[in-house]
């Protein structure tokens, strides 16, 4: 006979367990299942290309409760474990190890999987990518003095991933398709920013090149590129993620780029929510549908989530906040800009602190604050106004007063 919960929340990241203390704080009184795949309860998972990698610490020390945290709340925990069937007709799931739950409302919270490379060799050692604590420690293991790491592709955990290698010794090249890194993200002015902070610590880069192949003989020994063969020790591939939906898609919820949901995180069948990377939201501050792959949405999308199933009224309606700390670079990014947007720069970015805006037509859709602080307030409220950009610039104005 199926055990029966009031909620089943699969995905044990920093957004399935922000569901089950928002539930708990907001009067939810019935029982709650939590299903992960790894093996330990929910941490923070930046961490993983932060702290792990250059404090070497134990990813749990970035766990969000304790083991015993869990029980002390009627939450049923199953790590280690994964769902292979959502029957949304009978409203149960089953476990990989035959067990059947029933529930009255699902959280789906199972992230992104990170894209891997299909070219000979691909399943040489040292050849990673970074999603979990597991990966993390693999990782950080294979940093040494004068080690030879490659990283493919240049989004955030990549260079994240480099100055944390940097930074322990390595020897470390980036090689990228296209030129500059982030520029999809923050468009070239910036992402050359970016490329040129890593190129002053000593990091290479290989640009306008595709990876063809690896060669060793257990481990990786060689990166083939377009643009040359590589010696490497380590291999990280950062290439991209896409969303967890198979789960979604077999149980008949509408999916389109991740599962779509409302704004108050309810799919097309009222009783399923997603969260997280996998949240395909309409957004009711930006009239859109975003999916957004950061760990401050996916908090703030659990507190709405269970928000909408206690009786609250919680929407998605916030900006995008993301941050990344590179070497002596700490920066915060609020909004939804885009890569052809105007760029405004306030303050001068060879000192290492200044602002950035993005705009389109005059009004504000992105800031960057570069090791500049407490100013994330007023950058949040600028986004959707109307200022120009000499105003932006000149640093005679208060921030406040923009």
């Amino acid at each position: 006979m199926a055990q029966e919960f009031g909620t089943v929340i699969i995905g044990a990241g920093i957004g399935g367990g922000t569901a089950i203390e928002a539930l708990r704080d907001g009067g939810y009184t019935a029982p709650i299942a939590l299903i992960g795949a790894e093996p330990a309860a929910p941490y923070y998972r930046p961490d993983l290309s932060k702290k792990v990698m250059l404090e070497d610490s134990d990813p749990a020390e970035s766990a969000l409760r304790g083991a015993d945290w869990y029980p002390a709340h009627d939450v049923t925990t199953f790590f280690g474990t994964t769902v292979t069937e959502l029957d949304a007709g009978k409203r149960s799931i089953t476990l990989d190890n035959g067990e059947n739950l029933a529930y009255g409302q699902i959280i789906l919270a199972t992230g992104s999987t990170p894209r891997t490379l299909d070219v000979p060799g691909a399943d040489l050692g040292n050849i990673h990518t970074l999603r979990d604590a597991g990966d993390a420690v693999a990782i950080r293991s294979q940093f040494g003095q004068g080690n030879k790491v490659v990283i493919i592709g240049g989004g955030w955990v990549g260079l994240e991933v480099a100055a944390a290698a940097q930074n322990a010794g390595c020897d470390v090249t980036v090689v990228l398709r296209s030129n500059p890194p982030l520029k999809s993200a923050l468009g070239t002015e910036i992402g050359q920013y970016f490329e040129q902070l890593h190129r002053s610590k000593g990091i290479e880069f290989v640009t306008d090149a595709d990876t063809t192949g690896f060669s060793g003989t257990k481990a990786v020994e060689s990166v083939q590129t377009s643009a040359g063969d590589l010696p490497a020790d380590l291999v990280v591939v950062g290439i991209g993620a896409d969303p967890t939906i198979e789960l979604a898609s077999s149980a008949g919820v509408d999916t389109d780029n991740g599962v779509v949901v409302d704004e108050h995180m309810r799919s097309s069948d009222p009783s399923i929510f997603a969260i997280g990377d996998i949240a395909a939201a309409q957004n009711t501050l930006l009239k859109q549908r975003l999916r957004v792959e950061h760990w401050d949405n996916a908090v703030r999308q659990a507190e709405v989530a269970a928000a909408t199933i206690t009786g609250g009224d919680k929407e998605y309606d916030w900006q995008p906040y993301f941050y990344t700390d590179q070497y002596d670079l700490g920066m915060e990014y609020v909004g939804h800009g885009t890569s052809d947007d105007d760029v405004v720069i306030r303050g001068d970015k060879s000192s290492g602190e200044f602002i950035v805006f993005w705009t389109r037509g005059g009004t504000v859709t992105a800031a960057m604050n570069v090791n500049i602080w407490d100013v994330g307030d007023e950058l949040r409220a600028l986004i959707g106004t109307s200022v120009s950009a000499a105003r932006l610039q000149d640093e005679s104005i208060d921030i406040k007063e923009l």
